[in-house]
């Protein structure tokens, strides 16, 4: 299947969707998020064989935010409605998705390309890359999930910083405030993404898929609440091949050679 806006490619159970419009910065319109909703169908038909999905963008940007363009020279929709009918969706499948997520940012992450890329389990960014709170600067608010995920990772004081004064947060910075995982030279965010995500689609799926899962939901768990997920979820990974093996793995001293079952 081809796409206009978006590349998608699967190979040694590495899925790696690039956002492909880099004459607008990879801009997301409708147009591309309908692309990213249906390649991200392939990635979920486990017959296709994913294990791990890497998230970047051709040229020198990752995401530059919403595709403001695309609203037509016609009656243009209320603005929000594409947050019900696209983002959100593609925020929710993201989070249930059955396998980690590597964001590869090689250059601008703003405002909805922001929260885009910090859905990633682990955030790879290149060194001159940046991440934009760019709302204030059209007259709106934060949405795809900022208001809900920059708090978390950095705290109230430094979210509304980053929103209300909508200043660039250079990658180093980001990775001295714990909002991504590794800063790597420019050129080498996707590479160094191929190598982790190498790493996890060679590993126990199921349970890495349980790892994420419990992590998102810990956020609105009390405590527990949480050990109760801890429980249930532990012995849905207890009763997996994978599981299996790794202690036949462990107890004969050689490496897992795990299936993702």
């Amino acid at each position: 299947m081809t796409f206009d806006r978006v590349r998608i490619e699967i190979e040694d159970g590495v899925a790696v969707l690039t956002l492909n419009d880099p004459d607008v910065m990879n801009a997301a319109g409708e147009p591309m998020l309908d692309d990213i909703l249906a390649a991200l169908g392939i990635v979920e038909d486990r017959e296709n064989g994913a294990r791990c999905l890497i998230l970047t963008g051709a040229g020198t940007a990752f995401c530059s935010g919403a595709n403001l363009k695309d609203r037509g020279s016609g009656k243009a929709k209320p603005v929000g409605i594409v947050l019900e009918t696209h983002w959100h969706p593609l925020l929710r499948r993201l989070r249930r998705l059955h396998c980690p997520v590597v964001t590869a940012v090689n250059g601008a992450a703003a405002g909805g390309g922001m929260a885009l890329a910090l859905t990633g389990d682990i955030v790879i960014a290149a060194r001159s890359a940046y991440f934009l709170q760019a709302f204030r600067r059209i007259g709106l608010a934060p949405d795809v999930g900022s208001t809900w995920l920059l708090p978390r990772r950095i705290s109230i004081a430094r979210a509304m910083e980053l929103s209300l004064l909508g200043e660039k947060l250079p990658a180093a910075r980001a990775l001295e405030w714990g909002l991504i995982n590794r800063v790597v030279n420019d050129g080498a965010a996707l590479s160094e993404a191929m190598k982790v995500a190498r790493e996890l689609a060679a590993g126990p799926t199921k349970a890495l898929a349980l790892m994420r899962g419990l992590y998102w939901d810990s956020t609105e768990n009390g405590f527990e609440d949480q050990l109760d997920l801890e429980y249930r979820t532990q012995r849905i990974a207890g009763a997996s091949a994978d599981f299996r093996e790794g202690v036949a793995a462990f107890l004969e001293k050689r490496p897992a050679r795990f299936s993702g079952d």
